[in-house]
């Protein structure tokens, strides 16, 4: 099974042999791994692209090489090729030749509880992991809690969700929550020189200036043309108010010609971590409650925009015109935490 949301000629999470960063998260697990408390399902949850679905299966590789009766060596193996008898993974199906289920249906969590309540192929520990929970729909997201709530025994589900405030809050119950972040740019830089050896320099620290901690951005990056406005976007995010207004007005211009584009794809997601950024940094400050409003509405705004130029097909430039007029003024009316990107 192939990962429906892979990119081209980069490993999928279950071939990756090294884990870097989200080093607390691992020393929580193995801690109970080696107390023999394992939790019944735990949600790693964070930003899209930052290893969540890599780290679940790093530690599946060390549950069954601590509980089962295989060397390192031979999980490993197995793992990468999805072929361990104790390992069920649940992502959006195969739909024909040519592309794949938008969702995660009832039927498949059902073909999935069903394997789950026969009798195991090896000694051990069995692991489910879903990835991602936030692809299931309503009817699969229900079909889930019920398995959750009678979980097989020895076994434990990993849920990898990128917007956990979505899911329902009984699956969050029933879950042993870890956050996730994104990665230190150092671990960018080494999640990509393992893909990418031969990379030229220019390449490499451009990837990793604009990955943001994530490394799948990092790959995206190099998909776009020479020339992309990305780089001005970020140069203008690290201060707004100091630039002309006709220097928003020429990258939205620049970013919206296509809506189709990879560019916008990862201009929007620039924007989302900014506007999260400002209003948790907003939160920490003492005394700044003004601030923390203004960002809150901030982003209430930018994503009521957003999702309208979505539904209705409106002018994507005009929409970055006002988010970006919205930006200055916030900044121009408070004294911001942070205008980092």
């Amino acid at each position: 099974m192939t990962d429906p949301d892979g990119l081209e000629d980069v490993a999928a999470p279950e071939q990756h042999r090294t884990l870097w960063g989200h080093a607390a998260a691992k020393a929580t697990i193995l801690e109970r791994l080696n107390n023999h408390r394992l939790p019944g399902a735990i949600l790693l949850h964070g930003p899209q692209g930052i290893g969540k679905a890599t780290l679940a299966f790093n530690l599946t590789r060390l549950i069954f090489t601590a509980t089962g009766d295989e060397d390192a060596n031979r999980v490993d193996q197995q793992v990468a090729a999805l072929s361990h008898p104790n390992l069920a993974l649940l992502r959006r199906r195969p739909k024909d030749a040519k592309g794949y289920y938008t969702v995660i249906r009832v039927e498949d969590v059902r073909n999935l509880r069903e394997d789950l309540h026969q009798t195991r192929g090896r000694a051990g520990h069995r692991i489910a992991i879903i990835d991602s929970i936030d692809d299931c729909n309503p009817s699969a997201a229900n079909a889930l809690l019920k398995t959750l709530e009678e979980p097989p025994a020895d076994t434990t589900f990993f849920l990898v969700s990128h917007r956990p405030g979505q899911l329902l809050p009984t699956i969050k119950s029933r879950c042993h929550s870890l956050a996730l972040r994104p990665l230190a740019d150092a671990d960018v830089r080494a999640v990509l020189a393992d893909q990418r050896p031969d990379l030229p320099s220019d390449q490499f620290d451009r990837a990793v200036s604009l990955a943001g901690g994530r490394p799948r951005r990092a790959f995206e990056t190099l998909t776009l043309e020479d020339g992309s406005a990305l780089g001005a976007l970020q140069a203008w995010f690290t201060a707004p108010n100091r630039h002309p207004a006709a220097v928003h007005i020429q990258l939205a211009e620049a970013l919206g010609a296509n809506t189709q584009s990879t560019e916008l794809s990862f201009a929007r997601e620039m924007l989302t971590d900014w506007l999260a950024t400002e209003a948790r940094n907003a939160a920490i400050q003492p005394g700044g409650r003004y601030r923390l409003a203004s960002a809150n509405a901030l982003w209430d705004k930018a994503q009521a925009l957003l999702a309208e130029a979505d539904s209705i097909n409106l002018d994507m430039k005009q929409t970055l015109v006002a988010i970006f007029d919205a930006i200055r003024k916030h900044i121009e009316t408070t004294t911001p935490v942070s205008i980092e990107p």
